[in-house]
């Protein structure tokens, strides 16, 4: 299994985790047909040949070009493995891609709001290929003895799936 994540920071949460422009040595500059800075040679090319899953994190803070170029990649890599995997989807490994869709977009620097958006994973040719999974218990704060996170966890979960319409506090609003 690799674990990557789109931020540095969220790579170190991650154990064993890896930035994915370094741990798929992505470019910087990507274009419709980029692909990662990697041989058939490289050591790296075998350890991405051998993984059976690939878990990323923070996908929405990724520009789909990203996402693009691995899958180039995936697919030129695996063929040594299996001559169809040109034709599959990230060469025909699993990929998890994590992260809260309701967040923030990702940052592209002097852009327009529609260019911000256009860049999003969504608008990728490959989100037709994604499968969603709801997770609906945040079992990191149902682990605390605390009511007071348990209830929050429960707030910002009715938040994000949008059972919360308007601001805590505003006449008729009911919180539960």
């Amino acid at each position: 299994m690799l674990a990557v994540a789109s931020l540095g920071i969220a790579s170190l949460l991650l154990p064993g985790g890896r930035a994915a422009h370094s741990r798929f040595k992505i470019s910087i500059d990507l274009h419709d047909v980029s692909t990662c800075n990697i041989t058939q040679q490289m050591k790296v090319a075998e350890l991405v040949r051998k993984a059976d899953l690939i878990i990323w994190d923070e996908a929405p803070m990724m520009h789909h070009r990203a996402f693009e170029t691995v899958d180039r990649t995936l697919r030129d890599l695996m063929e040594l493995d299996d001559a169809r995997a040109t034709g599959k989807i990230f060469g025909g490994k699993t990929v998890v891609l994590g992260g809260d869709f309701q967040q923030i977009l990702l940052v592209v620097p002097k852009a327009r709001r529609e260019d911000i958006v256009s860049a999003s994973l969504p608008r990728s040719h490959l989100w037709q290929h994604v499968t969603f999974l709801r997770l609906h218990i945040n079992m990191r704060v149902m682990a605390t003895n605390s009511e007071e996170q348990r209830e929050f966890a429960k707030w910002v979960l009715n938040v994000g799936n949008g059972s919360l319409l308007a601001i805590a506090g505003e006449e008729g609003v009911d919180l539960d």
